[in-house]
């Protein structure tokens, strides 16, 4: 048995380290946004492998106001990794082939289209375990990547196009929208874009102030506006209430630089003030590209009925869409 495990994962590994050059299309990914299979031996799984696993990529979601675990994790054995399970969206390959190579091997597309495959090479599970440890966070990074891509594209397939115009007056730039985001309030500094349905909102408020000379990142100085925008754009169903930063926890900021771009990222939870609703949030703040202004990019949720993991993510990718427009100059 242990013997034919190993063929399997050499196999892979194979597979792995190839690539398509016959021009064949590849079928779409299967699977659940957010899921990752994970191919690995039973006892490994129960084991200290597996525990590792679990404790990286599945550790709690950052900021939401329920317990939800960053990945969704199904443990597949390397006997049962058939031609269904290739065909997912991320897949977490462990290759214990009892060789002195050691080490982790990123791969895209190997099998369906858009995929992310990672394959975690080591002599035996104990290793695998530190090599899982010491590359957790880019392991984690690309599946988080592969993710928002996915969001992306299907944004710009499916796009809102008339929004974009009326943020880049502002901002001189904008994100994808995708179809059903609508523009429910702009002026000169604040813009407020949502996908309203039955029982949930997602919404995209996009404002800008003046730049200070200094702290303009500050964790105080970012909820600080934030709030001012809020009290001053984003009222609540009665009388006197608002959106504000809810203090249940303190917001987490974050320095990002994404593809040439820089931003220090918040996250928390927001509420109204004088009512019970709430939800979580993100936000992304960065200097106009003459730096006399902050623009800030802030995406929230609210579905009282539903996890809110997916539904932050969708939002969060919408922010990282963002797309400085193309100069004249460039365009000629």
């Amino acid at each position: 048995m242990r013997k034919r495990i190993l063929i399997q994962l050499a196999a892979a590994a194979v597979a792995l380290t190839g690539c398509k050059s016959n021009g064949t299309m590849l079928p779409n990914v299967s699977g659940q946004a957010g899921e990752i299979i994970v191919a690995m031996d039973r006892n490994e799984w129960e084991g200290v492998l597996g525990s590792t696993t679990r404790e990286l990529l599945a550790a709690e979601y950052p900021c939401l106001p329920q317990v939800e675990p960053m990945f969704s994790l199904s443990s597949v054995p390397a006997t049962g990794f058939a031609d269904l399970f290739k065909m997912h969206r991320n897949i977490l390959f462990f290759n214990l082939s009892g060789t002195d190579k050691s080490g982790v091997i990123y791969r895209h597309d190997v099998w369906a289209h858009p995929q992310c495959v990672i394959q975690v090479t080591a002599p035996d599970s104990d290793s695998a375990a530190t090599i899982l440890r010491e590359n957790s966070e880019r392991i984690i990074n690309t599946f988080e990547q592969a993710e928002r891509d996915r969001i992306i594209a299907n944004a710009k397939l499916y796009e809102e196009h008339s929004i974009p115009p009326v943020v880049k007056k502002m901002t001189g730039g904008s994100p994808h929208f995708p179809s059903g985001y609508k523009l429910r309030k702009a002026t000169d500094d604040f813009i407020w874009i949502a996908d309203d349905k039955q029982f949930s909102t997602q919404g995209v408020l996009i404002y800008k102030y003046p730049a200070a000379e200094k702290e303009n990142f500050t964790d105080e100085n970012i909820i600080a506006h934030r709030n001012e925008f809020m009290k001053n754009n984003v009222p609540g169903m009665f009388d006197n209430t608002y959106m504000i930063t809810s203090e249940m926890i303190k917001p987490q900021v974050s320095f990002i630089r994404y593809r040439g771009r820089q931003f220090a990222e918040a996250r928390g939870l927001w509420e109204v003030y004088g009512d019970f609703m709430g939800g979580p949030f993100v936000s992304h703040s960065f200097y106009s590209r003459d730096g006399k202004d902050i623009i800030v990019l802030d995406g929230f949720v609210y579905a009282p009925k539903y996890d809110k993991r997916k539904f932050l993510r969708q939002v969060e990718a919408i922010l990282y869409s963002f797309e400085w427009d193309t100069p004249e100059e460039e365009e000629k």
